[in-house]
């Protein structure tokens, strides 16, 4: 059974995680909320997140992200408050709550097929907490994941939530503009065999015992990985970002430039001019200088 938390500093709000965490980078602020925290006396003039005065903190996890509170411009018979925060928190709360934001997708999927009646909370029953606390001295609100859903098959849905595939679904169900780019975390060379979606992308390998740096563009990043790396035989780590399929026919272009930035501050075998940075080497045998 999930303990009540003792460490509660502020006034506190237990929202129950639902789409609009994910989908609009915010909620609304509940009246009975507004009035524990004070905030008509704070942000009533805010209507826009442009306001200066609507900028808030926001800390998850010892992170600190930007947020913003707005009221609802006129024409509503009672003030409506919004807690709005950026997108590199709305991407954490979507890795912190694994199980609610995957379900939040299949439920867009059913209705992107014209599946209108489901109630996927229903079909699918959990729900999961966010704890809220505002210090309103330091303008600061406090996120805390007070009841997480454990998923089935943890590891598995950690990799697919962390995939550029699921966020690609994501992206074309919020019709986000096509043209992005999908970043990812530096991963030991163990778990190459189970990346998902890692197509026309840019990489980079690390020797981390040798102290070197490969850059490397490929189609397919499993099968380009698996050939041998002479300049790094013995790199044990990579990263690697997606590019959008517009950009396949210019991704040696890109691969080329990055490499060439690369060689602009470490030591490198073309004894290009650079201001070396770190210890590390480049080990990529072929720079560009024009």
């Amino acid at each position: 059974m999930k303990l009540e938390r003792s460490n509660v500093s502020y006034p506190l709000w237990r929202k129950k995680v639902d789409s609009s965490l994910f989908r609009q980078n915010g909620t609304t602020i509940p009246n009975w909320a507004c009035r524990m925290w004070r905030v008509q006396g704070e942000f009533s003039g805010c209507t826009s997140r442009k306001d200066p005065l609507s900028k808030v903190r926001i800390v998850l996890e010892r992170e600190q992200f930007d947020g913003w509170v707005t009221i609802a411009k006129e024409g509503r018979t009672t003030p409506a408050y919004r807690l709005w925060y950026s997108d590199d928190l709305a991407f954490r709360l979507k890795d912190v709550f694994l199980m609610s934001f995957v379900r939040d997708i299949e439920d867009r999927l059913r209705k992107a097929k014209g599946d209108k009646e489901t109630n996927i909370e229903d079909e699918i029953p959990f729900w999961e907490f966010l704890d809220i606390e505002y210090d309103r001295e330091a303008r600061c609100f406090l996120f805390d994941a007070y009841y997480v859903q454990k998923p089935p098959f943890s590891e598995l849905f950690k990799r697919f939530v962390e995939s550029p595939v699921l966020h690609k679904i994501d992206d074309e169900l919020g019709e986000k503009p096509p043209f992005r780019i999908y970043k990812n975390r530096w991963r030991p060379r163990a778990e190459l065999e189970f990346e998902l979606g890692a197509n026309n992308v840019l990489y980079t390998l690390i020797d981390t015992k040798n102290r070197l740096v490969y850059v490397g563009e490929a189609s397919n990043l499993i099968d380009r990985l698996r050939q041998n790396h002479p300049s790094i035989p013995e790199w044990d780590h990579f990263r690697y970002s997606v590019l959008p399929n517009e950009m396949a026919p210019h991704r040696k272009q890109l691969e080329r430039m990055i490499i060439r930035d690369f060689a602009a501050v470490l030591e490198n075998k073309a004894d290009a001019d650079s201001i070396r940075i770190s210890e590390y080497r480049l080990a990529n045998e072929k720079i560009d200088f024009t």
